[in-house]
């Protein structure tokens, strides 16, 4: 029961993130499920299925929050759904020796470039309203789609900041249609797991309890997605992943460090998270400073400062 329940707050917790973000929530989610023992395929089915629920709750709260851009869900949505169908298969088939340190390095990435966009960069907001072509679409669907099937989580890590880079859609537009466009990705994941390993190693009460978790906060994000300040959640969110997966790496039969060596690292690890998140704070503060000192008409006007946050 505490298991259950953990996984009902860590479903809560991720979508929570996901749902301000656009991203993190298979990440986290299938990081804990390796961190307590699952397999790597198993680990990642079961996230998935358990998304199919919340990101339809996600998807349905940030349309009702005027969130989502249609065009950009389809246009991206298709392309994803056919490449995490693809990385399903793919990773069925590998063994849980290669499997589990794989994902982990997958993860680590996805988690080190989160940490790294959300403290130095924040949330881009120029070069808005112009047009996101097809061709930019297509293909970034398809890789994030793959990434997300293989990895656990992957395509808010990768969509979100690609569509943000652009500076083409207003942040809490990339968002939502992230979100919603999920929903066709977990679907054709869902798919693809259970085509090549049938209910193997999955299992639904622990997609229930992801799920139940999923479902409390996808409408709460969506109404606090203008409110919570994104480059701070960015920060911690990144850190746990890239700390999380370290772990599993360095107990790995890849690398089997000793435990001078791990602790060493964990120590190193923790300082960089504490000072990323130290940073992201006082940019934020920073940022609502400025703000304030601009509505009471100070004559301070810094878009590349108010873009950061």
């Amino acid at each position: 029961m505490r298991r259950l329940i953990l996984l009902a707050l860590v479903g809560l917790g991720a979508q929570l993130v996901d749902g301000s973000l656009g991203m993190a929530y298979g990440v986290t989610s299938t990081t804990l499920l390796l961190a307590i023992g699952a397999n790597p395929a198993a680990a990642s089915a079961t996230v998935h299925l358990a998304e199919i629920g919340t990101t339809l709750v996600s998807g349905a709260s940030h349309w009702r929050f005027g969130n989502v851009d249609w065009g950009v869900v389809l246009r991206i949505g298709i392309p994803g759904a056919v490449g995490a169908f693809a990385g399903a298969t793919f990773l069925s088939r590998l063994s849980t020796e290669v499997a589990a340190p794989l994902m982990s390095v997958v993860l680590l990435a996805l988690g080190v470039y989160v940490l790294t966009r959300f403290t130095v960069k924040g949330l881009p907001q120029d070069k808005l309203d112009k047009p996101l072509r097809k061709r930019f679409l297509g293909p970034l669907g398809l890789v994030a789609g793959f990434v997300d099937s293989t990895g656990g989580g992957g395509w808010g890590p990768v969509g979100t900041p690609a569509i943000l880079a652009s500076g083409r859609l207003e942040p809490r537009k990339v968002i939502g249609s992230i979100d919603t466009s999920e929903f066709l990705v977990s679907v054709a994941a869902s798919l693809g797991f259970l085509f090549a390993l049938g209910s193997q190693g999955i299992d639904v009460v622990w997609v229930v309890a992801l799920l139940a978790g999923g479902v409390v906060a996808a409408p709460i994000a969506a109404w606090l997605v203008r409110h919570l300040p994104p480059r701070i959640l960015g920060s911690l969110v990144g850190g746990l992943i890239v700390v999380t997966n370290a772990r599993t790496l360095l107990r790995s039969d890849w690398v089997d460090a000793g435990d001078v060596t791990r602790y060493a690292v964990y120590a190193v690890l923790y300082l960089l998270w504490a000072a990323a998140v130290a940073i992201s704070v006082r940019a934020h503060r920073r940022t609502v400073r400025l703000d304030s000192a601009d509505v009471h008409g100070s004559g301070i006007n810094r878009p590349d400062e108010l873009a950061a946050r």
